[in-house]
């Protein structure tokens, strides 16, 4: 496998990642303070998991832009 295709995983991995955690942190931490539930933690079965998916991964993938820029694997085109 090339260096090229090395740092796209690298990317992809470290982008989902980064994607996931902010979205639990989001979800269990600043979501509760922004609803009904006044402060009480929701957890990640509670508000879903497909939700918790389709919020995560939409984050993930803005890191991969950023990543894609600063790294140079040319994911997307120029």
């Amino acid at each position: 496998m090339s260096s090229l295709g090395v740092r796209r995983l690298v990317v992809w991995a470290v982008s989902m990642v980064l994607g996931f955690t902010i979205a639990a942190v989001f979800v269990t931490a600043i979501l509760p303070w922004m609803g009904p539930h006044n402060g009480f933690p929701i957890s990640i079965p509670m508000y879903g998991y497909q939700y918790f998916f389709w919020t995560a991964f939409p984050i993930g993938l803005v890191f991969v832009t950023w990543l894609d820029y600063f790294l140079d694997t040319r994911i997307l085109p120029d």
